[in-house]
């Protein structure tokens, strides 16, 4: 942690920073994977709101 001190004696602490990297970008498999959840959350969720109309 690095940590500095004023000319009133307050102290700040600071919290490391990681390393950062660049993201890559997604492989045609986990492209495809991406559109299966996609695809899954969209039929989950039309579902849930046809109930709630037919229930209400």
């Amino acid at each position: 942690m690095y940590t500095t001190i004023n000319e009133d004696g307050v102290l700040n602490n600071y919290a490391t920073e990681p390393q950062m990297h660049y993201a890559e970008y997604p492989a045609i498999w986990q492209q495809r994977k991406y559109l299966l959840q996609g695809v899954f959350a969209t039929l989950i969720v039309t579902t849930l709101v046809l109930v709630a109309f037919s229930v209400s």
